[in-house]
């Protein structure tokens, strides 16, 4: 039988403890690791979601990877490569690529009778993924492209609509230059959907199209394009595939011909992403100030506990039980009543969670936090590192103040009574 141990939850179960002072104490403090719980909770899920979603948006324009011309510079305006490149086969069963399509684009400006927007054209196939358009689609549909014949359909953002005062089925004027002409380029294409992101940096300036329209304005031939475009299972392994990658187009190099490169979306936009990992910072300063919280909460509690038990301490000792034996006890009651505020801080901050993420409770202006709802992301693993580091934490901290253990006589307590 581990004594320690039966002692403790003896002390936690007993009823007749309510009638302590410690009781009100230790209530306060339960008060303190509970809301400290939830509040650690709640800023993990919703820091956490709002990079997710971020994250997602910015990829969704632009994929993780792009394998690009070596001579394109950071602008729109591109070098083109062939379609036909020999990588292509292994490039897709590389460990944890999802998909590898191609794009195109081309900068230029939407044109109506009273307004005037500049925009840039990305021209995807038949293969490319929606899913992310798909999801942000306010009004119509996703253009109609297929490789056979030329689409005249264009998605816009509902923000460039709106500038335009144009909507679904409207057909707009659009307006290319091209460096060996001296007159403008001009597409008559009719708008097919609208969509919304929230980003409104990217809104503003991508409108998405057939491929076949992009190569048609750079004179392009049917199998030249921008790129490729490579989708991965896993954010977070991002440098590890790009190098992958780019290993692989370089071992596939043809003599002669166009010379690759590789880039992902970090370098792409780093003031996004560098904006991303401050918040990291955040995150920490705000565990580590609840964890505090809820520790001296503990601390005081224990002291508490201790003046009070002081006879019991005596008697224990008294009967041989060494000091170690003793702090245990307190230790172990300590567990037990941190765990219970620890119950009623997850189930806060969880229930905060389910209700922002199924009833949308808080708003945010999209203009300043490119979401309109504060993002929430309920994960399982956070949760349980949470509830481990808060009471490993508050533990560590109580072993110094249980020494107070050592200090008490039993001769004079037991004498006192």
């Amino acid at each position: 039988m581990n004594t320690e141990l039966f002692i403790s939850r003896r002390l936690f179960f007993e009823k007749s403890n309510k009638k302590f002072l410690s009781q009100k104490i230790i209530r306060i403090a339960l008060v303190g690791i509970a809301l400290g719980l939830a509040v650690m909770i709640i800023s993990v899920a919703v820091v956490t979601g709002f990079k997710n979603e971020i994250r997602n948006k910015v990829i969704g324009f632009g994929s993780h990877i792009q394998v690009v011309n070596f001579d394109s510079n950071n602008s729109f305006e591109t070098r083109p490569v062939s379609q036909k490149q020999p990588f292509l086969d292994e490039l897709k069963t590389l460990d944890g690529v999802s998909q590898v399509q191609v794009f195109a684009t081309k900068p230029g400006m939407i044109k109506t009778d009273e307004y005037i927007q500049g925009i840039v054209l990305k021209g995807v196939d038949s293969g490319y993924d929606w899913s992310f358009f798909s999801k942000n689609l306010t009004d119509g549909n996703l253009p109609g492209i297929n490789d056979s014949v030329r689409s005249e359909e264009i998605l816009i953002s509902d923000q460039v609509s709106k500038l335009l005062e144009v909507s679904v089925g409207d057909r707009v004027v659009l307006y290319f230059i091209n460096e060996d002409e001296s007159n403008p380029r001009m597409l008559q294409l009719t708008i097919c959907g609208l969509y919304n992101t929230g980003m409104e940096e990217f809104d503003n300036l991508f409108v998405l199209g057939d491929l076949q329209q992009v190569q048609r304005l750079n004179n392009w031939q049917p199998d030249q394009i921008s790129g490729f475009e490579v989708v991965i299972s896993d954010f977070f392994r991002i440098d590890e595939i790009e190098q992958d990658v780019r290993n692989t187009v370089l071992d596939y190099s043809i003599e002669n011909d166009a010379i690759l490169r590789t880039t992902n979306i970090t370098r792409e936009y780093p003031q996004i992403f560098d904006w991303l990992s401050i918040l990291d910072m955040n995150v920490w300063i705000i565990l580590f100030l609840m964890a505090v919280v809820a520790g001296f909460n503990m601390i005081s509690g224990l002291l508490v506990l201790i003046l009070e038990r002081s006879k019991m301490i005596g008697v224990l000792k008294a009967l041989g039980s060494p000091n170690w034996s003793i702090r245990k006890v307190f230790l172990y009651l300590s567990v037990f009543l941190t765990s219970r505020g620890m119950i009623w801080g997850n189930a806060i901050g969880i229930g905060f969670i389910v209700v922002q993420n199924y009833f949308e409770v808080l708003k945010l202006n999209p203009t300043t936090y490119y979401v309109d709802v504060v993002p929430v992301n309920f994960s399982l693993l956070y949760i349980i590192l949470l509830n481990l580091g808060t009471i490993v934490a508050t533990t560590l901290m109580l072993v110094v103040p249980s020494y107070l253990v050592s200090k008490i006589s039993p001769e004079k307590t037991i004498r006192f009574d």
